[in-house]
């Protein structure tokens, strides 16, 4: 049976909480632009988190999550698993902050992604995926070093954080968008946005075979993925999402979609023609959707591009294939 790991249930991530994130993030960092987009004959937008100083938008749950920490906890240091995007996110929040940063990382995460870890200052601790389980390794160092989790998406901060990009979006858009379709690894930035913007359709996309976020909205309680397939998306392969998300995305997601790795690979190669952008795989999963006829597009949708963070070799092969 599918078991949770710890989470700070004590606090619920609420949209009071996401606008005073998206108030502490403007106060540090730009707006990423909100780009025309036109897929067929409707012209909708982009926003393009890729743009970010650590290339994804896990900078605003990083930053909001350790900046609330109190000197007690500070001192104690943070721990965090991560592909590699939201270790780029805590790493360049804790070096900001002066915390000590251990992050937990799959021996298969882009090498870019470790070395952008390593040199933001933070300790990375390898672990073995699928064989360990990244938890449990994550839960000895906390209780070794009585360090503070900062989980990926299971963490009201980070959630809070991470929906700042939707107060940002009705700020640009000029009001709240139809729907925003955002790729979804265990669902912390899906959660965000539905807190962000209470009138927008919130629509989740997964890689096939990893859609725990959908499957579990559709059934109303935590569906694991027990044999997920390989994906090009390293960065949306969490086994479950958390039961602190699903709260939040009741009731306000849409049903999620998933995507092929063909058609994220098309993606790519489409932000890179026409916005001329380099998105990596999982930041590209909204936008593949979109592009394959799965999301309703209208003039006031938006897509999110979540991250830029992938290596030269990788991507060239990308756009200059067929497949």
């Amino acid at each position: 049976m599918f078991r949770e790991t710890p989470t700070d249930t004590a606090r619920q991530p609420t949209r009071e909480g996401v606008l005073r994130a998206a108030e502490k993030i403007a106060a540090i960092l730009s707006r990423t632009p909100l780009l025309p987009l036109q897929i067929g004959d409707v012209r909708l937008w982009a926003k393009a988190e890729n743009l970010q100083p650590i290339g994804s938008f896990k900078i605003r749950g990083g930053w909001h999550r350790l900046s609330d920490m109190t000197p007690e906890e500070r001192a104690r240091g943070v721990v965090a698993v991560s592909s590699g995007n939201h270790a780029q996110g805590i790493a360049w929040a804790a070096r900001k902050l002066g915390i000590r940063a251990t992050i937990v990382m799959p021996h298969n995460a882009p090498q870019v992604k470790l070395d952008a870890t390593r040199a933001l200052g933070a300790e990375v601790v390898i672990y073995e995926r699928p064989r360990e389980d990244r938890d449990a390794v994550a839960a000895r160092l906390i209780e070794e070093r009585g360090a503070v989790l900062a989980h990926a998406f299971g963490d009201p901060w980070v959630i809070e954080g991470q929906g700042s990009a939707g107060i940002e979006i009705a700020e640009q858009l000029g009001r709240q968008p139809s729907r925003i379709a955002a790729p979804a690894g265990g669902g912390g930035l899906a959660a965000g946005l539905s807190l962000a913007c209470p009138d927008s359709a919130i629509i989740p996309v997964e890689p096939e075979g990893w859609d725990t976020v959908g499957q579990s909205v559709a059934a109303g309680e935590i569906r694991a993925i027990t044999d997920g397939p390989v994906t090009v998306c390293d960065a949306l392969q969490p086994l479950a999402t958390k039961q602190i998300n699903l709260d939040v995305l009741a009731g306000r997601s849409e049903p999620g979609v998933t995507v092929t790795d063909a058609e994220v690979r098309d993606a790519q190669r489409f932000a890179f023609a026409n916005l001329k952008l380099v998105v990596e795989p999982g930041g590209a999963a909204a936008l593949a959707a979109a592009l394959a006829g799965k999301v309703a597009l209208d003039e006031h949708t938006v897509i999110m591009l979540t991250g830029g963070n992938t290596d030269a070799e990788s991507f060239a092969k990308v756009i200059t294939s067929t497949d």
